[in-house]
């Protein structure tokens, strides 16, 4: 039976961030959220939906809620049997519709259908999670409120031996310790693409990748 590789040590992680953030800024010099969006309000709600669901998937599905309904105003009295209808796809549709329409009635009742720009004001509307509020006020406003941890960001960092915690919120701070504030939000959307492309779950292939020079494997076999 193959053995996996132990954590590396903690003292080692700093240097070696650094050299991963240049490598990965060299192989993905432009680093984009992967929702389709035309605005933060749409990039919102694209977000929520992508709980438990691709990209992929959200992208076909939100043209037609955001034809059906394009502004807070609008999704804030829609119905929601409507709203599953069309988020059926994405998964938990029935949460999720009832999320969205939550979300948008809070910004209409509380912020006058715009959106704020704090985690604490984002994290008070239905289906906003400190995630969901980082991909927007990073994204969106260019805030670096904290680092993105999806299932890649998760994946990979332990991988790199980054991180030890097994927590979104745990994986978060540990990043937020060892990288520069200017580098949080490009960290996540790189190691996204990363996590894509390179990076595979089933299939990583270590061989192309740019990162293993500096990449302990960490769980995988030697």
């Amino acid at each position: 039976m193959a053995k996996s590789r132990s954590p590396s040590a903690i003292d080692d992680r700093k240097p070696r961030i650094c050299k991963i953030v240049a490598s990965l800024a060299r192989t993905y010099p432009v680093a984009i959220c992967a929702l389709n969006h035309e605005s933060p309000f749409q990039l919102l709600a694209a977000t929520i939906l992508s709980a438990q669901c691709t990209d992929e998937r959200v992208n076909l599905v939100t043209p037609e809620l955001f034809r059906r309904w394009p502004t807070p105003q609008a999704l804030a009295v829609a119905k929601q049997p409507d709203v599953e209808e069309v988020v059926h796809s994405t998964g938990f549709f029935r949460a999720k519709a009832a999320n969205l329409i939550g979300m948008a009635s809070g910004l209409v009742k509380h912020h006058n259908g715009e959106l704020p720009r704090t985690l604490a004001e984002l994290t008070a509307l239905p289906g906003v999670g400190r995630k969901t509020a980082n991909v927007l006020l990073g994204t969106a406003f260019g805030i670096p409120s904290g680092v993105v941890v999806d299932t890649h960001v998760k994946r990979i960092t332990t991988l790199l031996g980054l991180t030890q915690a097994t927590s979104a919120e745990r994986i978060e701070q540990d990043l937020m310790a060892l990288l520069p504030q200017s580098e949080w939000i490009n960290f996540s959307h790189r190691l996204i693409h990363h996590g894509r492309r390179i990076c595979i779950a089933r299939r990583p292939k270590c061989d192309e990748c740019p990162l293993r020079p500096h990449c302990p494997r960490i769980g995988l076999p030697e």
